[in-house]
């Protein structure tokens, strides 16, 4: 089902729309906005958004794909495990397909290596429930939102005494890279519409940095037309009057504090450590690594001969996660990287910034679906 379609009353939408080109600031320049969500991301390529709000707002896509995000020597490492014996490699859809530095899961599967797309970690703790002489790898990659149900499947797995069920660790965590960010003056941009399915976990007071320490507007956001709409529209009433918040527009699902269960269980079993970002580098304490007494669980500790890390030649996906370019900039999008034929990640995942331009914002090429 759309994330917008539903909802999208045109009468509502056409009246946000006046609003937000009346309410803009005047500064000689569109106000630049990033969305940091793939759902966002793809609700508003689905509804037009982009060349519906200029010249007034500018809206960017930034690092909120958590697979587009996922460094190439992870699936090198996913993709080595995989061929390893007696060794089943679990994975959600999305990076079945991703481009590792010789090929990607999906070829390796095709080659004979074991490798299961499944719905959640759960079915990957069923399988080495069901086959103790295999070992059975998830890989636990996504934001905030997905790893509270990883650390669960842990907990599982030990209560149940299931010692051939361990993860991948890749998990990161959002409010870093938007640090790193609002500090970079060549990719800061003037407020953050921030992720509502991250901020159910984390609480909106997670990204009151951005408006304490940098200056920064921003507003956590539902995924509707409209609530995208209205946290635009509030970003561009706070730029007008100067002020600097992190205002909840979705309080229907979010609160300041977050989910404090969830908290809890990834406090237990996690720890924060510097990750790589695709197009942002290191970032400290944006990844989450397993803590000591659970390294037992963490596939990363098995040696492995890996080659170097290539990322396919041409591919801007990490300029792209950063806003320094569209995705029609990049020489290979809509000819050799397609959702067909993929060279990126960012056109591979459902949430990927390229795959969103593609299904829906061909049109300002002149390309035909």
């Amino acid at each position: 089902m759309s994330a917008v379609s539903p909802y999208a009353d045109p009468r509502v939408v056409n009246a946000l729309l006046g609003r937000i080109h009346e309410e803009a600031p005047r500064r000689g320049r569109p106000l630049v906005i990033m969305e940091v969500c793939g759902t966002h991301t793809h609700a508003v390529a689905e509804a037009g958004f982009r060349r519906r709000l200029l010249p007034s707002v500018r809206l960017v896509s930034g690092p909120g794909c958590p697979v587009c995000v996922t460094p190439v020597d992870y699936l090198d490492r996913a993709e080595a495990l995989a061929r390893l014996p007696r060794t089943v490699v679990c994975t959600f859809g999305d990076l079945f397909r991703v481009p590792s530095s010789r090929g990607s899961l999906e070829r390796a599967r095709a080659q004979g290596a074991r490798v299961e797309v499944v719905y959640s970690p759960r079915d990957a703790l069923a399988l080495a429930k069901a086959d103790a002489a295999t070992r059975v790898v998830f890989l636990a990659v996504g934001f905030e939102t997905t790893a509270p149900a990883v650390a669960a499947s842990l907990l599982e797995a030990e209560r149940e005494d299931i010692p051939n069920f361990c993860i991948l660790p890749g998990h990161k965590v959002v409010p870093p890279p938007l640090r790193a960010l609002a500090q970079d003056a060549g990719a800061r941009p003037d407020g953050f519409l921030l992720p509502g399915h991250v901020s159910v976990i984390t609480g909106s007071q997670a990204f009151a940095f951005l408006a304490e320490e940098h200056g920064l507007p921003s507003v956590v956001a539902g995924f509707t037309a409209a609530d995208i709409l209205r946290g635009v529209l509030e970003l561009c009433r706070m730029a007008a009057r100067g002020e600097t918040l992190v205002a909840n527009l979705y309080g229907r699902a979010v609160t300041a504090e977050g989910n404090r269960e969830a908290q809890a269980l990834l406090e237990r079993f996690f720890a924060p450590e510097e990750s790589v970002w695709r197009g942002l580098g290191r970032i400290p304490a944006s990844g989450l690594s397993l803590r000591e007494e659970w390294r037992h669980r963490d596939a990363s500790r098995t040696a492995l001969a890996l080659p170097e890390p290539l990322e396919p030649p041409g591919c801007l996906c990490g300029r792209v996660l950063t806003g320094a370019v569209e995705p029609p900039e990049c020489p290979l999008f809509g000819d050799r990287c397609t959702p067909d034929l993929p060279l990126g990640a960012c056109m591979v995942s459902s949430e990927g910034t390229c795959a969103a331009w593609y299904r829906h914002e061909r049109h300002r090429l002149g390309q035909t679906v």
